[in-house]
């Protein structure tokens, strides 16, 4: 038992406090938002938005790049979201929960490959050395930046990329002695996993009554 527990904290042992509350803070306002986006409610992004803040500041700091760029995006690409969700007609939202299209898989394909390009310029913009857990960060940043943008426009598919990004980043996390991390991509995993069903179980019940 006590292995368990050394995995979770080891990383923190030589950590600053106010590292640690930060990502306190990160993790419950993470859930959170995964929560929200579950139950399709639009606190989904106030919420992200304070996450991803913090985050990106956290990874900053211990130079994981790749994915403090992934969370800067979050950060702008929540701001909008919001605005998107949040549009009314007559008091209604007019953005349903919908499948992607040809044009939006191909978009998406470019959103990805875009990302990975980008993010690899940005290592080595700060000339750092490439290792192999920082090439699975460029490809699962692609793959998290897809999908957020599949989630601001209201995509059933935002679910399918989150669960893939969330399996590759479990392990790499891990790998990287990031305990506390690693848990919350797990409980992100089992979230999305919700999300994916109850999404397209809403869309199935709008196609019945069409």
């Amino acid at each position: 038992m006590s292995h368990i527990f050394d995995f979770f904290l080891e990383a923190y042992k030589n950590t600053p406090t106010f590292q640690i509350v930060l990502e306190a803070i990160a993790f419950v306002f993470g859930i959170l938002s995964v929560w929200y986006a579950k139950n399709e409610n639009i606190l989904v992004y106030p919420t992200g938005i304070i996450c991803t803040v913090i985050t990106v500041y956290l990874l900053y700091i211990n130079q994981y790049f790749g994915d403090m760029m992934m969370n800067f995006y979050y950060s702008v690409m929540s701001i909008y979201g919001w605005w998107n969700w949040s549009r009314k007609k007559e008091n209604t939202y007019i953005l349903p929960i919908s499948k992607t299209n040809q044009k939006e898989k191909i978009i998406g394909l470019g959103f990805f490959a875009l990302t990975i390009v980008i993010t690899f310029l940005v290592y080595k913009g700060f000339n750092y050395t490439m290792q192999i857990p920082n090439y699975i960060d460029v490809v699962t940043s692609g793959v998290f930046f897809t999908a957020m943008w599949y989630m601001a426009n209201k995509k059933l598919e935002n679910w399918t990329l989150w669960i893939i990004g969330n399996l590759i980043t479990i392990p790499l996390y891990a790998y990287r002695g990031l305990g506390m991390l690693s848990l919350q991509y797990i409980i992100f995993t089992i979230l999305a996993i919700q999300g994916y069903l109850q999404w397209r179980k809403s869309l199935n019940k709008e196609k019945v009554t069409v």
